[in-house]
């Protein structure tokens, strides 16, 4: 297993177990086979729904045995509508109260989005809240104060562009550890990968396969396929090994953490078993060509008319 070391000097497994879009029912089930496939490392989110069932399968692997809590690193992420000063440390109770823990190895703030508190996902101008009225620096110190009483024993974000990045580095006393963004081979992020390289900060990557199973109204038209595509299918056929494999493989090749998700017990297995897969010079090239800053997850559903938020990804 490989692990990135953070600047405060924990170990991150390279490979976890995403939770996003994991089904009521099945995802209790998917942790379970993860620990006992050998996974350390879960990602979680609140707005996911399913941090409670996420909790309960946590609950019966350490009750069984299967892994101790302190072997285990537990991801989490600040939702949009808790932005405001007040309700940080509230969302993160109830994360913690849901998941069964009495601490976070990792929280993030989700998104460089802010909602109105009692608003689950915003479609409308009034529902959000301007950067003015909850800055992201204000938000940040609340997670600063969270690591600095024990309840998280790192902080980061998520989604947030090198701009961004950079800002919230100017004011920040605690400096992020981690960034979590999309990220695959159609998306490399070159310059992003470079500054946190430099910043000590930790890449993690999200929808490494294509996140195929998003809903309808989250893809575009003709969206291309990871999993398919010609130089990715001759380089697994290569390696005795599946696409999926080729992609994560790319990810540890590259220095970065990566999530991919999954309830399928063999697919689960399968995935982490792509520690195996050593892929050349030859192969990496290749898949450098590849890189057209293409996004799945565009963010644009945060762009709505009036709205305070555009350009997301400051592109």
């Amino acid at each position: 297993m490989k692990f990135y070391t953070l600047k405060n000097d924990l170990n991150l497994p390279a490979i976890g177990l995403g939770t996003w879009k994991s089904e009521p029912g099945k995802v209790g089930n998917a942790v379970i086979e993860a620990i006992k496939a050998g996974y350390r490392h879960i990602d979680c989110a609140a707005v996911y729904g399913n941090e409670a069932e996420v909790g309960e399968a946590l609950k019966t692997a350490f009750a069984q045995g299967l892994v101790e809590r302190e072997d285990l690193w537990i991801t989490s992420k600040l939702w949009n509508n808790a932005h405001e000063s007040d309700k940080v440390l509230p969302a993160l109770q109830k994360t913690l109260a849901d998941l069964q823990l009495k601490y976070l190895d990792l929280y993030l703030i989700h998104w460089p989005v802010a909602f109105k508190a009692d608003v689950g996902f915003a479609s409308k101008a009034d529902e959000f809240l301007s950067p003015e009225e909850a800055p992201i620096i204000n938000t940040w110190k609340k997670m600063e104060e969270a690591y600095n009483k024990g309840i998280v024993k790192s902080i980061g974000v998520s989604n947030f562009s090198l701009k961004k990045l950079k800002d919230l580095l100017v004011d920040a006393t605690h400096p992020p550890e981690v960034n979590q963004v999309e990220l695959h081979p159609l998306l490399q992020q070159k310059e992003l990968l470079e500054f946190c390289d430099t910043n000590s900060i930790i890449l993690t990557g999200y929808s490494p396969l294509g996140s195929g199973d998003r809903s309808q109204d989250m893809k575009k038209e003709d969206e291309p396929s990871l999993l398919e595509n010609k130089v990715i299918t001759e380089i697994a056929k290569k390696h005795n090994c599946s696409p999926a494999q080729v992609l994560l493989a790319w990810h540890l090749s590259c220095g970065t953490a990566v999530i991919p998700k999954s309830t399928n017990p063999k697919r689960i297995k399968e995935n982490l078993e792509s520690y195996d897969v050593s892929l050349t010079n030859e192969d990496l090239l290749k898949i450098k060509s590849l890189d057209k800053g293409y996004r799945y997850v565009d963010a644009k559903f945060f762009e709505v008319p009036g709205g305070p938020y555009k350009n997301i990804y400051d592109e």
